[in-house]
């Protein structure tokens, strides 16, 4: 089986949110899989993981809208259009347009004619994070170049995009990878070919963590001086539910004492307003985005992890959020909603305490309970560093990715010499 060269097709490098795909890219460069990185838009975030400054492959930006560089996109369809696979990708866009006649159908055809048009000769397979757009641009490239493709899908990619333009690229690509048991059984019911779908799921670089778990101080809400510190991490928008959270924080106890801290990105005006309104703004600490090492900290010393994901009316969700296992492995006790693949990780009552989402009364008692009984917490919290460990090694799933690009167990680079993880020490 020849290795092959890749092109990594995603939808904005480098970006704080997308730790797992870093954490991939790194381990595909790790065991020797030429690359480089083609990304439909250029990045936003202020700050960087420390993971990102060891990733070395080429970064291509493809124009994210035609009047910016107007001259490199006639100067590519001037090449393409020669392709012998040019005149198919125009067939299959132009049937995909007639049925999705939105600007972005467009634009992702024009950034395909010039990935097409510049990617290296070398480039032996395609390989996409997400199944909506930069698939959709990795297929059209794909067929212009006559090369295979393989896609990695994830959540909203899934749930938000029509089951028959799902369902054509399944037909096209070589394989797909998900990382839910949930979605593998929903993408299965789409293709014509179900073995095409496989269960990979990202895992966590145990390297990065500290071996030692912390020894937190058994606080249970009684002392006003050693407020119980509860941590979420994710992006303030509608699907991770903190509206439903602030609402639960605000049907606690007032004789409880706790402090609520919340890094991520994302517009905090609306949250620190119903904060305000709710009368807990006091216990509120909001940090905005952080890299990875500060967000392994805060989880070191926080007493309980909690993400109250829900389901949007578009379908767009949480799949197993990467931020749960992190905490998991930090030995955090979680609380969190019973939605999508949560459930393959948190196991309620086990590792923590899952509650039906929208519901801020039953979160509110979950919280409380676990707020109370730190013996009960502690004892979660290590269970669930067992489970990550066992489950959840990126070494798993990172040496089947690499067997899928070519690699093999007797290769000099293999996987198993590049990625040597660690048990956890008490």
């Amino acid at each position: 089986m020849t290795r092959d060269t890749l092109a990594i097709v995603v939808k904005g490098y480098p970006r704080l949110s997308e730790t797992f795909i870093a954490q991939e890219i790194l381990g595909i460069q790790q065991v020797g899989i030429p690359y480089r990185i083609v990304s439909l838009r250029h990045p936003t975030d202020k700050k960087r993981h420390p993971i990102h400054e060891r990733i070395t492959g080429d970064i291509d930006y493809l124009p994210e809208y035609v009047n910016q560089e107007p001259l490199r996109v006639v100067r590519s369809w001037l090449k393409v259009r020669k392709l012998r696979g040019y005149r198919r990708a125009v067939n299959i866009w132009w049937q995909d347009y007639r049925r999705d006649r939105t600007p972005n159908r467009a634009r992702r055809f024009v950034q395909a004619i010039v990935m097409a048009a510049e990617l290296p000769d070398d480039i032996t397979r395609i390989y996409a994070h997400f199944l909506h757009t930069p698939a959709s641009v990795a297929r059209y490239c794909a067929i212009m170049r006559g090369i295979p493709w393989s896609c990695s899908a994830h959540a909203k990619d899934i749930y938000t995009s029509a089951d028959w333009d799902m369902r054509e690229k399944l037909r096209d690509m070589d394989w797909l990878v998900t990382c839910t048991k949930a979605n593998v059984d929903y993408l299965q019911g789409l293709a014509e070919d179900p073995s095409k779908v496989h269960l990979l799921y990202h895992g966590l670089d145990f390297s990065r963590f500290p071996e030692k778990l912390p020894d937190r101080e058994m606080r249970d809400g009684g002392n006003a001086d050693q407020p119980v510190t509860i941590l979420s991490v994710g992006r303030l928008v509608g699907k991770k539910g903190y509206d439903d959270l602030l609402g639960a924080l605000a049907k606690l106890p007032k004789d409880l004492s706790w402090r609520f801290v919340h890094i991520g990105g994302g517009s905090g005006d609306k949250y620190r307003k119903l904060a305000a309104e709710l009368g807990i703004s006091g216990r509120c600490e909001w940090q905005g985005a952080r890299d990875q090492k500060e967000v392994i900290a805060a989880c070191q010393s926080a007493d309980l992890f909690v993400l109250a994901s829900r389901i949007q009316k578009d379908g767009d969700r949480d799949g197993l959020p990467n931020v749960l296992m992190e905490a998991q492995l930090c030995g955090l006790a979680a609380v969190s909603t019973a939605i999508s693949a949560i459930p393959e990780l948190i196991e309620d009552g086990v590792n923590g305490l899952l509650v039906p989402q929208r519901n801020p009364d039953e979160l509110a008692k979950a919280l409380q309970a676990m707020i109370s009984d730190p013996k009960r917490r502690d004892e979660m919290g290590r269970k669930g560093n067992e489970i990550v460990r066992r489950d959840f090694s990126f070494y798993s799933g990172m040496k089947d990715l690499a067997h899928r690009f070519g690699v093999t167990d007797s290769d000099p680079e293999n996987i198993s010499s590049s990625h040597s993880q660690k048990p956890a020490a008490e």
